[in-house]
């Protein structure tokens, strides 16, 4: 284990008015009928274990698709998913297949879990190409939308691969999916090889509550069931699953924030675009923009000593990107003011 190299998360500093845009959290928090929910189950019933298998969330979940709660399956955050899905369901005598710039948890995940993979380059505009995946392998993993990069595929094209890997499963992340990609859960139906994970942390502000999901067919529900419940019998607790069902239930809430996080990214791309930086096209809660002269540490640097955080990759291909979390609109037109004296200081 000493061999290892963790997942590094996003910076979580406690600085005075700090502009935090590094971590996608949501800006708006969660919904009302959450906060209320979540309040209403902190009595004595708290020395009692929840439901530990969280129907009352796995069904609302199931509704909302037109699936039973058989076909939903629920943890702390979708990093527990995605660790029992790694453990139940990806190992094979073939490699796993991912892309090369993707969430950093997958190949920590292989590493922990002793999975063969190997990883697929993006093409040239940094967007997952279907055609690349057309090669043996015991299974296949990746965001959609993509992280960090925030493009997106089709939903016929995940149709393509799932066609192209009959006998393999195929697991689509979609962390960021509400905020402009089509949902693979209305493929569940027909390819008992997909598997779909989503988590409330960021369209649903509850970052700090740690739910997550899946959703597939039965047979890969039960595999995540088997683990989990040689894991830990009671992953969600009382509060989680409460704020968890109003959040879900709450649709008004959820598109409004959605909504006004998509409509200020997309005036803060062409801002930034007017700054002079390449932007990714984005279907996520974040952009990814390089400039086009400057170095993006020196940028993410100057940016921190201003109370403003964007994250950085210090990876090949990537190294001179920024993601940038949407915030709110007063938070980025911080950033861009901060950003605007960042390049006219750097370029002197």
């Amino acid at each position: 284990m000493h061999t290892l190299t963790p997942y590094v998360a996003g910076e979580q500093p406690v600085l005075p008015d700090l502009i935090k845009l590094n971590t996608n959290e949501n800006p708006y928090g969660p919904s009302p009928r959450a906060l209320a929910a979540i309040a209403a189950e902190t009595t004595e019933a708290l020395r009692l274990y929840p439901d530990p298998t969280a129907h009352r969330l796995r069904e609302a979940i199931a509704k909302s698709h037109g699936l039973d709660a058989n076909n939903v399956f629920v943890g702390n955050g979708s990093d527990e998913v995605l660790a029992h899905v790694f453990q139940a369901l990806l190992k094979h005598d073939k490699p796993l297949l991912f892309p090369d710039v993707t969430y950093s948890f997958f190949p920590t995940y292989c590493r922990l879990y002793a999975i063969d993979f190997r990883a697929v380059p993006l093409d040239d505009t940094m967007a997952v190409r279907i055609a690349d995946y057309r090669q043996a392998c015991g299974a296949i993993i990746l965001p959609n939308p993509n992280a960090p990069t925030g493009t997106a595929l089709p939903l016929a094209e995940i149709e393509t691969l799932l066609a192209d890997h009959p006998d393999q499963v195929v697991v689509v992340d979609e962390a960021y999916v509400d905020f402009g990609a089509q949902s693979a859960i209305p493929l569940v139906a027909r390819f008992p090889n997909l598997l779909v994970t989503q988590t409330f942390s960021k369209s649903r502000g509850l970052a700090g509550l740690r739910v997550g999901f899946a959703v597939g067919q039965p047979a890969l529900i039960e595999a995540l069931q088997r683990v989990k419940d040689s894991f830990n019998s009671y992953p969600l607790d009382r509060l989680a699953i409460a704020g968890a069902v109003a959040a879900w239930e709450d649709t008004k809430w959820f598109e409004e924030k959605r909504d006004r996080i998509v409509a200020t990214r997309e005036r803060l791309s062409v801002a930034l675009r007017a700054l002079q930086f390449e932007v990714l096209p984005s279907a996520a809660n974040f952009l990814f923009a390089r400039h086009a002269t400057l170095v993006g540490a020196q940028i993410a640097a100057e940016l921190r000593s201003k109370a403003i955080l964007v994250r950085h990759f210090p990876k090949p291909r990537i190294h001179d990107y920024l993601r940038i979390s949407i915030g709110t609109d007063e938070e980025c037109e911080t950033l861009l003011s901060g950003l605007a004296d960042v390049i006219a200081s750097l370029k002197g």
